[in-house]
């Protein structure tokens, strides 16, 4: 679907959201691609572009606006044949592809201005391959257990310390009647979300990059490890019944109703979560616990990003948009509550005052120094988080078959990383 800001800038003209006045002259069209087809992401870019519009009204601007799933598999090709100006992807593993095929433009020269090489430090790693950047992070968000609070107050729990803790209360909640944790496999992510944890716990944020890379197999034993401390939550019947029918929104209800304590999720669930009528009162969120005390802590905080393709045909408007979208006054604002609802990457913007949003930010900053991930199908090459993921929900409901799925994924590996 496309349209064009030009309509929109009259009434966005005063717009808090304005950065300043413009600071280029800037002339011509400008394309972009957007993968944010969920009604609030979506809103919060046309909004965002509609505004950058204003500060250049020489500039024709139109947007092209892709449901998510359809972009993954059209994005090599509209890089390739029609390129965009401006379009949206991941951060780290995910870029690869698009970099080493020469379909992103390298604007490591952007990364030298002061404003970004300060205030977006955190997240240059994960926009760094081979020692130059290919694009800006425009937003990330945090990763944990979301639990009912209430219903650990009923049980006389507390927020776990350790997996002796973890186990524990799973064991106090599924006396009561109840399952530990929701989640809907049949999006196979979900599965990836808990192998993260639990490997980044068992064994650490380097080499759980080591196994992404290709650099360890599957069948190490260490690897086997975070297998085994997965199978005594399997075994104890920590997860709802027949998960691999359900997607991750048809799995909120059991923790709305009282069926599941908690959920390991992104902190896009909080909203659905609140919507189905779950107050902060009730709703509460925990870092996941310490497994190995000799590993640091770690976490995964996928991050969105924006990239300007190799074929762009107006690449000084797609810089000065990028310099835009990563601005602290944008950036505060993007992310907000009431419009993306995450963490701001320019660490000079400020965190809106969300229970949740302050509770991810305090974590990431300051209680994750063992490295952030960006989640197992963006540090993963894509064919091989495509088999794995499989065989991780596999291993979910049919443990016995271990051995199996992990000779099959060596087998992948040897294929994928050649």
């Amino acid at each position: 679907m496309r349209f064009t800001t030009k309509a929109l800038l009259m009434a966005l003209a005063g717009s808090t959201m304005i950065a300043g006045t413009a600071q280029a002259e800037l002339t011509g069209d400008l394309n972009i691609f957007l993968d944010t087809s969920n009604p609030a992401p979506r809103a919060t870019m046309e909004q965002l572009i509609a505004e950058f519009g204003a500060l250049h009204p020489d500039l024709a601007i139109e947007t092209t606006v892709i449901d998510r799933d359809a972009y993954k598999t059209q994005i090599r090709n509209f890089l390739t044949a029609d390129a965009p100006d401006v379009a949206t992807w991941y951060a780290a593993n995910r870029m690869t592809p698009y970099v080493k095929a020469g379909l992103f433009e390298d604007v490591s020269d952007l990364w030298e201005e002061p404003a970004i090489a300060d205030n977006l430090a955190s997240t240059k790693g994960a926009m760094t391959i081979d020692g130059k950047q290919w694009g800006v992070p425009y937003t990330y968000y945090q990763w944990g257990i979301y639990y009912r609070k209430d219903i650990y107050t009923e049980l006389g729990l507390s927020e776990p310390a350790n997996f002796e803790d973890m186990k524990s209360n799973c064991a106090a909640i599924i006396a009561s009647g109840r399952a530990c944790y929701t989640i809907g496999s049949k999006f196979l992510w979900t599965a990836g979300g808990w192998f993260d944890y639990l490997n980044l716990r068992t064994n650490g944020f380097d080499f759980h990059m080591e196994l992404a890379a290709g650099d360890v197999k599957w069948t190490d034993d260490r690897v086997r490890q975070t297998f085994s401390n997965w199978r005594e939550l399997i075994d104890m019947g920590a997860f709802v019944e027949n998960h691999q029918n359900y997607s991750w929104q048809e799995a909120l209800p059991f923790m709305v109703n009282g069926e599941a304590a908690a959920y390991l999720m992104g902190n896009f669930a909080v909203a659905p979560l609140r919507e189905a009528g779950l107050t902060d009162d009730q709703l509460d969120f925990y870092q996941f616990p310490v497994i190995n005390p000799d590993v640091a802590l770690a976490e995964d905080a996928p991050t969105d990003t924006f990239h300007i393709p190799a074929n762009a045909a107006n690449k000084d408007a797609a810089r000065e948009f990028l310099r835009y979208v990563v601005s602290s006054n944008v950036q505060t604002e993007i992310n907000n509550a009431s419009n993306l609802g995450q963490l701001p990457v320019n660490a000079s913007a400020s965190v809106d005052n969300d229970k949740f949003l302050n509770e991810g930010f305090a974590m990431l900053s300051a209680n994750s120094p063992g490295g952030v991930a960006q989640f197992f199908d963006r540090d993963f090459p894509a064919e091989m988080a495509a088999e794995a993921m499989q065989g991780l929900q596999e291993f979910m409901v049919i443990p016995d078959n271990l051995d199996d799925i992990l000779n099959r994924l060596d087998k992948v590996a040897e294929r994928v990383y050649k």
